[in-house]
């Protein structure tokens, strides 16, 4: 089977704004992977103002920079199952599970007894859900040999023990880490600890520490302990603030890269040695860039056997050490990066650091890069997950079945390339096996399911092949609220099903820009269903009377709304006259199945009938709802066998009415003409 590629139809008045979104579009591509992965994360329209530059990257990315993606990278649990913790005993045990887990925190979690670890294994995921997700009365502990570790977007606080400000009696970390590699903290907020905040320690390697704020406490970030010099860090636009010491120190390092950190209010003790900011230690060779300090005590130093590079900070209100020499490194010869001007990180980093309710509300699964399949990714969501989550889908074919079950909303599937046609998911049972449900190539029985940028096929070759069920879907919904956008289905009979779970349950779809092709009642079932701007190829089954049907719909009888196909172009290679518009269909002979179906304001080929509908298994179509409204091109007209909708009625039949419902969906706001 061939199909059309991404071709949106035009709309009047909408010339303008296409080449505006074209600009954007290139605009927002603009920067390396590199750059929008380890770039800044956390840019804004006031920061990217103050550098007299146009900036169109996210704030910050959902992969990790710096040291954390070298030598293979870290992904924490990516490939694993999602899971949803609210509770300290879930928490544990998923932590510290021997399989790969994305562990969503919701909620703050109390640990008892006061000060205890959980702790975390190779190959996991910890992020906060929204800015909700904290960690009370606890440390997360990495043991020695855990590898491939990701925290985000925690608040982890209060295991402060009263009258032990050094934690020399307690030793309540918020993180501790011996010996582990591949760790990327990010956007946490730790705060008010028994002993140091963050710890990494004992050749612990490839560590990024990113976006968090150190708060209300001693000893913020201490890295080494070890008389090895094997530690890579890198260490940005994190806040210290009302912290004394260890912002960070950091001992022995083979590498600390420092950039974009914003030091402000430290503690005011008076203690002439250990109340500092940064501290090159040891053999450590670090690297400072564009950093701000404000109120800081000895705002960088360095061991006489240890080297330091500062370049582009701003000092304010400092005194005391400010040690640079030696040539330390270059960070670029280890990965890309961009840097935010010094001017702009207090705005920045006081903003952006720490948990962001835009992280782990929504979850982002990776296919192929970390689920083979898109049903591994599927299998992997949270039944009765509360947040979106995106399964992007790399460029390619995907031969396999795909079963979206009831229990998993809130479902974004997102082909990745740039156009539809670069990610196909194709597979080719006929109903002979299983049924027309069991033939479709992709089933979505859960509702609030969007799919976008992808083509969906069974490519069963019914030519070649002599069976009694020869229907073969590509895409069956039941669900409610499902969205279709950019998209492409391919089939010959029965191509496209839109349904419901039972006859007097209405659901909604929604299908735009897309393209969908086939000859036998190739978009079917009793959903109410909005076709909008989108391109329909009517295949030829080389017949010179009776080619096809486009539709057969079932809708309920009490339901005033099934297919709508609006503002929408059908094509066909098939010789004039030989295509219907459609038929009724009453499923088992059910009586209350009373199509409706309305072609609105779209062009029609030379192939469509000059009496485009016709009966069904003895149910006459003219018992049905079958219409057109200014329909238009060769294959339309106005006879007494082609019903047209009433002027007065056309305010009643948009896209608005057919999908509002009673919850008011509206999946096409703010697109005009609705």
């Amino acid at each position: 089977m061939t199909h059309l590629r991404s071709k949106r139809l035009p709309h009047r008045g909408r010339a303008l704004a296409a080449v505006t979104a074209l600009i954007a579009s290139f605009v927002v591509g603009a920067f390396t992977p590199a750059e929008a992965a380890a770039g800044s994360a956390t840019e804004s329209a006031e920061i990217a103002a103050q550098s007299g530059r146009t900036v169109a990257a996210p704030r910050w990315s959902d992969r990790p920079h710096g040291f954390a993606s070298l030598d293979g990278g870290t992904t924490g649990g990516a490939g694993g199952k999602v899971v949803t913790v609210t509770d300290q005993a879930s928490l544990a045990r998923y932590a510290s599970a021997e399989e790969p887990y994305v562990i969503r925190v919701a909620g703050a979690i109390d640990v008892a007894p006061f000060g205890s670890d959980i702790v975390v294994t190779s190959n996991k995921t910890l992020i906060g859900v929204g800015d909700t997700g904290e960690i009370v009365h606890g440390e997360l502990h990495l043991n020695p040999g855990t590898s491939n570790v990701v925290i985000r977007n925690l608040t982890i606080r209060d295991s402060y023990v009263e009258g032990d400000w050094d934690g020399k009696t307690t030793d309540f970390d918020a993180i501790q880490m011996d010996t582990v590699d591949h760790v990327w903290i990010d956007h946490n907020r730790f705060e008010h600890m028994g002993d140091g905040l963050l710890d990494i320690r004992k050749d612990s390697r490839y560590v990024t520490v990113s976006h968090n704020q150190f708060k209300n406490h001693n000893k913020a970030l201490g890295i080494g302990w070890t008389t090895n010099v094997q530690t890579e860090i890198t260490i940005d636009h994190n806040w210290f603030t009302g912290t004394k010491q260890r912002n960070p120190s950091a001992d022995n390092c083979a590498y600390a890269h420092l950039y974009n950190n914003y030091l402000s209010a430290q503690v005011a003790d008076g203690d002439p040695v250990w109340t500092y900011g940064n501290w090159s230690r040891g053999r450590t060779k670090m690297v400072i860039e564009n950093s701000y300090y404000d109120g800081v005590q000895h705002p960088y130093q360095a061991d006489a056997t240890a080297e330091l590079v500062q370049r582009g900070s701003i000092l304010k209100n400092v005194d005391g050490r400010q040690d640079a020499w030696g040539a330390a490194f270059d960070p670029k010869d280890f990965y890309a990066y961009r840097l935010d001007p010094a001017a702009a990180v207090p705005a920045l980093v006081t903003r952006f650091s720490g948990p962001q309710k835009a992280i782990g509300t929504n979850t982002a699964l990776n296919v192929p890069g970390d689920y083979a399949t898109v049903q591994a990714a599927v299998d992997a969501v949270p039944a009765g997950n509360d947040g979106t989550v995106t399964i992007r889908i790399a460029p390619g074919t995907y031969r396999e079945k795909v079963l979206v079950p009831a229990n998993k909303p809130n479902l974004v599937l997102q082909g990745t390339g740039q156009d539809r046609s670069d990610t196909v998911i194709v597979y080719d049972t006929p109903a002979e096996y299983g049924g027309s449900t069991g033939s479709a190539t992709v089933r979505i029985v859960a509702s609030d399911v969007t799919a976008r940028n992808l083509t969906f096929s069974n490519d069963f070759d019914e030519a070649a092949h002599e069976l009694k069920g020869e229907q073969a879907l590509a895409v069956k919904t039941t669900g409610d609220r499902i969205v279709f956008e950019n998209t492409a289905f391919l089939g010959n009979q029965d191509t496209l099903m839109t349904d419901s779970p039972k006859l007097d349950v209405i659901s909604r779809v929604y299908i735009r820009d897309s393209y969908i092709e086939g000859d036998v009642d190739f978009v079917y079932g009793r959903a109410t269903t909005v076709i909008e701007r989108s391109l329909i190829k009517a295949l030829s089954r080389g017949s010179d009377s009776n080619n096809g049907y486009i539709t057969a719909a079932s809708t309920w009888k009490d339901n005033p709304y099934g297919f709508l196909i609006t503002r929408s172009k059908v094509v066909s290679d098939a010789p004039a006259g030989t295509y219907h518009l459609g038929r009724p269909w009453h499923p088992g002979g059910e009586p209350n199945a009373v199509a409706q179906v309305l072609f609105r304001e779209t062009e029609l080929p030379a192939a469509i009938k000059s009496s485009p509908w016709t009966d069904m298994s003895g149910f006459s179509w003219k018992d049905a709802r079958f219409a057109e409204y200014r329909t238009y091109g060769p294959g339309s007209g106005v006879t007494a066998d082609r019903p047209q909708l009433d002027g007065a009625d056309a305010s009643t039949h948009t896209v608005a009415k057919y999908l509002a419902g009673t919850d008011g969906w509206a999946p096409h706001r703010g697109r005009a003409g609705h």
